[in-house]
């Protein structure tokens, strides 16, 4: 990719006093059973966490991939200060590796996809965090394939959203494991019921997949984030048109990048209302900035890529996994929290490889603050979340790992800033406003965000779009509806989640 001045890339946000350096403390007693996610080779990858609020309560819940063990559902019972959750239930389901949030019928609850080694399963939430497989009834072929990337959109006029599903390696080739990519698949509806799964071919061991209207011309497309591990020649990082479906080229000015892609993670982080990427990889983790028109690679001097461990005496390449962008101390501008960890044993790479949180500073740059922050885990980190457990404010955390417990953090960042959650909700089919932008300025400036699901590692959210605020009382708000209706500028009051409607 062409280089780029650091300095056109970046907006500068003004300092904001009052907060302190972001502050976390575990929550030993947060979940009342361990939960661990555990298994063989297959199981490497994978480990998702999806976050979402699975009885309309206004508290984020929590399901946990567990591999060989069962996934499990934990429902947020938080009252006061310390974070607390309760065991749900959930279809006795082994061999998953990952789990996404979305209302697929547009009837109010949510549902979840589940990704698994063998059958995917799309379960049909019923509102009091009960869930059921509904995947015959949608029509779903759940396939028999290694699943470990999701994304999902709406497309004008179908009932049901457009799906995308990444496979790994293809366990029935007898070549395999290196070279033997599985396909990938997109599910379209036909009526009330998907139709047969769409190959995207060749595959390339997908562990990461993102759909985005990324030069917001409103015609959104899929991002793959490939293992160059077991695809080894030939593979790269990949960008699909979903209508019709066909990949960008070279001739389009898509240049073949090829690393070991694991997550995906975009947001505007220059200001200029057009999503970056930030993708986890072994060794260097890759933030590209976009344009518009393409992404060009960021400066090593912005600090985001998180190379090697920042703490102890393993000088080794760190290991990417879920990368998410937040406000973690309400102070307007996006931080970068990246879970790391050892694929299991691999020699080439640290095994003590702590978690990142990388604070932006004023300037654009992003600067280390794990281990002060008290975050700094050593287990085989593989999804997370950041999120409003206890509904003060401040985005909480949890992490999951392999063949380590599954852990909550609480935020108790001093004087962090005001700040706003927004979560658009329409008419079905589309109850969560998937693909809509949310425009929020302050005295700060302007913040926008785009309503997505996919994306992680393996996991993702639905829920309240995080706003931080700095020190501004009052701010105004609107929505550009999915396929491009905007919304009035209205002003909102801060400090609470609203939900807008068209």
């Amino acid at each position: 990719m062409k280089p780029v001045a650091f300095a056109a890339c970046l907006a500068v946000f003004p300092a904001l006093a009052g907060a302190g350096s972001p502050t976390f403390q575990l929550q030993p007693d947060a979940l009342p059973v361990e939960h661990i996610y555990s298994g063989g080779w297959e199981h490497f990858v994978g480990g998702g966490v999806a976050v979402f609020d699975c009885n309309g309560d206004g508290r984020p819940d929590l399901a946990a991939a567990g591999g060989s063990e069962p996934a499990r559902l934990f429902v947020n019972q938080t009252l006061g200060e310390e974070i607390r959750f309760t065991l749900g239930t959930l279809p006795d389901l082994l061999g998953t590796t990952g789990l996404y949030p979305l209302d697929i019928d547009g009837d109010g609850p949510l549902d979840l996809v589940v990704l698994r080694v063998g059958e995917n399963q799309l379960l049909k939430g019923d509102g009091a965090c009960g869930f059921g497989d509904n995947s015959e009834a949608w029509g779903f072929d759940g396939g028999n394939a290694w699943s470990t990337a999701f994304s999902a959109t709406w497309e004008s006029g179908r009932d049901l959203p457009t799906l995308a599903i990444g496979n790994y390696v293809d366990r029935t080739d007898p070549e395999g494991p290196f070279g033997a990519c599985d396909d990938n698949a997109l599910y379209r509806a036909e009526g009330g019921r998907y139709g047969p799964p769409v190959p995207i071919t060749p595959g390339w061991c997908a562990l990461s997949m993102l759909i985005s209207d990324w030069q917001r011309r409103g015609t959104p497309e899929l991002r793959i984030s490939n293992d160059r591990h077991y695809y080894v020649l030939g593979g790269f990082e990949e960008m699909w048109r979903l209508d019709p479906l066909a990949p960008r080229t070279e001739a389009d000015e898509w240049e073949k990048v090829s690393l070991w892609g694991m997550g995906i993670a975009s947001a505007d982080i220059t200001g200029d209302g057009l999503p970056e990427v930030m993708l986890t990889s072994m060794g260097d983790q890759l933030l590209q900035f976009n344009d518009g028109e393409n992404w060009r690679n960021a400066p090593y001097e912005v600090g985001a890529a998180a190379q090697r461990p920042y703490q102890g005496d393993d000088g080794r390449p760190s290991t990417g996994w879920h990368a998410e962008f937040a406000d973690v101390d309400n102070d307007t501008r996006l931080d970068l929290f990246i879970a790391k960890g050892n694929v299991d044993q691999m020699p080439s790479n640290a095994m003590k490889d702590p978690n990142n949180l990388l604070m932006q500073t004023p300037e654009g740059r992003f600067e280390e603050t794990g281990g002060p922050a008290g975050i700094a885990d050593e287990a085989r980190s593989r999804g997370a979340a950041l999120a409003d457990f206890d509904g003060d404010g401040r985005l909480d955390l949890v992490v999951s790992a392999r063949r380590a417990p599954l852990r909550v953090w609480r935020n108790e960042t001093e004087g962090a800033g005001n700040w706003l959650g927004i979560e658009p909700r329409t008419d079905g089919p589309n109850t969560r406003a998937v693909g809509a932008w949310i425009e929020l300025r302050a005295e700060a400036g302007t913040q926008v965000r785009e309503i997505t699901v996919g994306g992680g590692h393996a996991g993702g959210q639905a829920g309240p779009i995080h706003f931080g605020l700095g020190e501004a009382v009052t701010a105004e708000m609107r929505v550009i509806w999915p396929h491009g209706t905007a919304g009035q500028w209205q002003p909102v009051e801060v400090n609470r989640v609203i939900r807008p409607r068209p």
